[in-house]
């Protein structure tokens, strides 16, 4: 008797998030970039259609990364200390075809940088690169609610992705991406109830469940990585079993998680922050991960390179 490979068929799917919006679309971007939109879990192509890869985003700051390790600051050079130079260095040398602008200046620490001058900046790297752009807040709640709405005006009609919306200081930020035609980014704090919740409650005020993106929030390789797995794997589950309210594609802060470990700071070992990050993504990718923002353009291609073996399978 011939064995048969025992398939699971489920009844509800990923929802499809773009991020980018091409001049035909109302934006400036040449290309865009589509995740989720998955039948079945991470790579059982069999068992249902997985129609678009994850996405890899470069992140990149408004201000000097200094408390970077080394490894990471190499990696860029003097690009570091212009935004607008570390993007097309992005996009021209490592091929990147999406961004992700962290507004780390916006903080108090970090320069305290004004709405405007944030506003601002967002429009020259609209100006100087044609990839989509991720757009995150600088984890302050009072400064994000002020900037992230500016930028949020700036890149009108470019389908941006916007973060962090969170479940006590959501309704300025969704307000904003309503208003401007871009999609959102939804942070819990690694709970699949307070997940939902959220992603209802945005929706409540009128933004699509299609247009929210989850971050579950995750820990690296060594620091958590199991349980933020295991959350990621039951709010998938749920969602192909047909709940809409966690039916959106993951986004995970690799880069900014993986290189808070001391083993990837450490300086005797020169590869082992790369390979941390590389590890951590590879993880997270077979929970269901379908947006990746990471740092290091070599954990980067590896990573790139992984996921187009996986594709011709």
């Amino acid at each position: 008797m011939k064995n048969e490979l025992m398939l699971e068929k489920w009844p509800g799917k990923v929802a499809t998030l773009g991020i980018g919006a091409t001049l035909e679309e109302g934006g400036s971007r040449k290309t865009t970039i589509k995740v989720g939109g998955q039948e079945s879990l991470p790579f059982l192509f069999q068992e249902g259609k997985i129609p678009h890869k994850p996405a890899l985003a470069f992140e990149i700051w408004d201000v000097y990364p200094s408390d970077w390790p080394r490894q990471l600051l190499d990696a860029y050079g003097d690009t570091l200390k212009d935004p607008l130079r570390w993007a097309k260095k992005c996009v021209q040398e490592y091929k990147a075809e999406l961004l992700c602008l962290k507004l780390q200046g916006a903080h108090p620490d970090f320069g305290n940088k004004d709405a405007q001058e944030e506003a601002g900046l967002v429009k020259e790297l609209l100006k100087t690169v044609d990839v989509p752009l991720v757009i995150l807040g600088s984890d302050d709640d009072v400064k994000d609610n002020a900037v992230l709405p500016a930028c949020s005006e700036a890149a009108r009609g470019e389908r941006c992705l916007i973060g962090d919306a969170m479940q006590d200081n959501y309704k300025t930020l969704t307000a904003a991406v309503l208003a401007d035609g871009h999609n959102i980014i939804a942070e819990s704090p690694i709970d699949v109830n307070i997940a939902k919740q959220l992603n209802i409650l945005i929706s409540d005020m009128g933004l699509s469940l299609e247009r929210i993106a989850i971050n579950p929030t995750i820990g690296a390789l060594g620091y958590g990585l199991e349980y933020a797995y295991s959350i990621m794997e039951r709010a998938r589950l749920a969602a192909l079993a047909g709940d809409n309210a966690l039916a959106m594609p993951f986004v995970c802060l690799v880069g900014q998680e993986s290189w808070r470990a001391k083993e990837a700071k450490a300086s005797s070992e020169a590869g082992c922050g790369i390979g941390w990050e590389i590890v951590t993504a590879t993880a997270l990718l077979q929970a269901g991960a379908d947006l990746l923002v990471m740092r290091h353009p070599k954990a980067i291609e590896k990573i790139h390179n992984y996921i187009e073996e996986i594709f011709r399978r």
